[in-house]
Formats: structure tokens, sequence, C-alpha cells
């Protein structure tokens, strides 16, 4: 119900917002503009993600096949299953969802989102099986959903190529405070779900493993700074990324191979699918896309800013920060839409500067909220999303705030 409230909720404030800038500033192009973004945002949902993304998804849909009937899904799982277990106690042990849920969770951090989706589509599909209600998001899922829009990202490759275009004097520079601020924003979002579902996260298997990726995060930032230019965090990021997911590919297939499995039938049987979950998102990405182009379109994001600018001047807060907040709105509804704030304030600020590196930090702060919940969701016809969005905007407000905080800390 929330998701109807919301969807509905973008189109009035964008005519709203249009119909005042027509009334009272007597821009007669706004309408227009907000009917072609319609339509540019319906292609570009079927043309530019729902196909490619059919291609991607029979690509690795055909890999994972491989990778379960070799057992090193199943492996996956084995080793994971304490502490998913903890958060995820409705996922039966060794389920398979756990390993998909694994290998999307391994993905993101690697920055592979090409990679990243399929599993995670994989892993919903998995656990809707265990759902009872099938319109409706099981626990299960919300916590997979939250986790994966926390967008907890290692190596955040992108922006840091982005930044390298533009000609930023050292490229990597963000890539400390993203690392930051993307991994409070996962920690508030499985703190979140665990208050909603009441899961007690005060035990010592879930304590263990929190702190052991905390320490491995640190010891990655202190090699990294200490040990490394910054030309070599860029090789190494590069290398380390793809090298890892040739190596899923070479394992899956090693270990099929060893099981005397077909591996091209085996390709061939898990490929299949691909095309299918690609044909249903299409109206769940659509309807999103374009709502998503209504309230941006309409002008709504310079109106909030501007308030924004005013509230913190009003408080006697330092306001450097606002101008790199547009890319902060549009993460959660449009990865694409965020990009293009990201690269616009680096190039109206300057690539180096407080506004410009705070907007890359953004972008690598969180995920996509609305466009996962629409993609996942939708992928499993689930239409009742409980309070996957907002726990997921939780997450993505702490790691907006976390950003603030560290961009402050490294860059003012």
């Amino acid at each position: 119900m929330s998701l109807n409230y919301i969807w509905s909720g973008f189109f009035l404030v964008g005519f709203a917002a249009a119909f005042a800038q027509w009334i009272f500033l007597g821009d007669t192009e706004i309408f227009k503009r907000i009917i072609d973004g319609t339509f540019d945002s319906a292609k570009s949902g079927v043309m530019d993600i729902a196909l490619p993304l059919a291609g991607v998804m029979t690509l690795w849909l055909g890999i994972m096949n491989i990778g379960e009937k070799a057992g090193v899904v199943d492996l996956l799982a084995r080793v994971i299953a304490p502490f998913f277990s903890r958060i995820f106690p409705d996922v039966p042990k060794n389920h398979p969802a756990t390993g998909h849920m694994v290998m999307n969770f391994s993905a993101n951090l690697l920055g592979l989102d090409n990679a990243a989706t399929p599993f995670g589509l994989k892993a919903m599909e998995s656990l809707q099986t265990l759902n009872p209600n099938k319109d409706e998001a099981s626990n299960a899922q919300i916590m997979f959903l939250v986790l994966h829009t926390s967008g907890l990202t290692l190596i955040p490759l992108a922006i840091m190529a982005q930044r390298s275009i533009l000609g930023a004097a050292d490229p990597s520079d963000i890539f400390i405070p993203c690392m930051i601020a993307t991994y409070v924003a996962t920690l508030v979002g499985i703190i979140a779900v665990s208050i909603r579902q009441r899961i007690n996260l005060l035990n010592r298997v879930v304590l263990s493993w929190l702190g052991g990726m905390t320490a491995a995060i640190a010891g990655m930032i202190f090699y990294f700074t200490q040990y490394l230019s910054k030309e070599e965090i860029e090789l190494v990021s590069k290398v380390v990324s793809n090298l890892v997911l040739m190596l899923v590919i070479a394992t899956f297939i090693i270990g099929a191979l060893r099981r005397k499995v077909n591996v091209y039938e085996a390709f061939i049987e898990g490929a299949k699918g691909g095309i299918q979950t690609s044909l249903t998102v299409i109206p769940y990405l659509v309807g999103m896309l374009v709502a998503i182009s209504v309230i941006r379109n309409a002008g709504v994001f310079g109106f909030v800013v501007e308030g924004f600018n005013w509230f913190f001047s009003l408080l006697g807060i330092n306001t450097d920060f606002v101008p790199a907040l547009p890319t902060a709105m549009m993460k959660p509804l449009s990865g694409s839409g965020s990009k293009a704030m990201m690269i616009d304030a680096m190039k109206t600020y300057g690539v180096d500067s407080f506004v410009g590196r705070l907007a890359c930090v953004f972008q690598g702060s969180a995920d996509t909220t609305f466009y996962i919940v629409a993609l996942y969701f939708g992928s499993v016809g689930i239409r009742k999303t409980r309070y996957a969005i907002s726990c997921g905007l939780i997450a993505d407000f702490a790691g907006v705030v976390a950003a603030i905080f560290v961009a402050y800390l490294f860059f003012h």
C-alpha cells in the first residue's frame, strides 16, 4: 500500500509543482517537459534497461545454474549460514536462497552491477518459494532488499573512473569516504529491519561477523592508504573486480566438470529464464521510471534544495553541502539520474571542489531504493511492499548523513 501512495504522490506533487510554475512563474514549457520526460522514461525502461537486462540475465542465470550443479553455491551457503540464520531466521539452513544472496552481495561489494542484478533476482525468486503470501513481501525478502538498497560497495570503481575522466587530481580520494558512508548505511539498514522483525542482533555470532567485517574494511582502508599510491589503488580495484568475476566463472565450470555435469546444457537450462524475468519486470520498471521522471522534470528537487538552504541557514549551520544534495535526493529514485546530478555538480563546482567530491560520496553511499523495489519485487509479482521502502530510505538517509560528516572530515 505504501508504494501505491508514493507512486501516486510523485504524479500529484509533480503536477502541483508544474501548475504553480505555470501560474506564478509563467513557465509555459513545463508541461511539455514533463510529458516528453514520461515518453523518454517509458522508452528507456524498455530499450535501455529491460532489453539489455535480458541479455545479462540470460548469461548470469546460466552461469548460476552451473554453480548450483557444481555445488559451489551450496558451499557458500554453508559457510555463511551461521550469520544468515540469525538475520534471516525464516530461511531454512542450507536453502539455495542463501547462496544466491551471498553471490549478490559479493558482486555488489566489488561494484559489479551487471553480475549483481541477476544474482539478486535469482535470490528473490528463491526467497519467493518460501513466501506463504505470494503478493506480499516476506520478512526475509524485506531484509534482503534493504541490505541490497544500502549499496554496500568496497570499490566504487565507476565513480573513480568518472572523476578521472573529468580530470580529478586524485580520482581515488573518495574511496575511503564512500566505503565509510555505505557501510554506515548497511549497518543502519540491518538494525532498522531487525527492530521491525524483532531479530536479536546482540548475540555472539552476529557480533562476530559484523566485527569481522568492520575489521576487514578497516584493514583494507589502512593498507590502501598506507601502502598504495592513487594509481595503484585504481589499478588494484580494476584488476581485482574483474579477476574475481572470472574466477567465479572458472570455479563454477571446473566444479561442474569434476561432478561430470554437462556444463553447456546446464548453462542453457539456467539461461532460459533470463528473457522471461526481464519481460516480467517491464510494467513495474516503466511505472516507477515514469513517476520519477515527472517529479524530476517538474523541478521539485530545485524547490526542496532551496528549502534546505533556507532552513539550515536559519539554524546557523554551514550550508556548503547543500548544492550537492540533488545527487543524494535522486539516488534512491534513479541511478542514471543521480549519476547525471553527480557529473553536473563536478562540472559546475569543480571536480576537486568540496561539492564535487561530496556528490561523489553521495553517489557511492547508497543504492536506488525505488528502482530496486520495482525491479526485485516486480520480478516475483509482489505488490504489497510492507515496510521495505521505509527501512530502505532509513538506510539511505543514514548513508547521506554519514557522507556529509566524512566529507567535512576529509575535504572541508
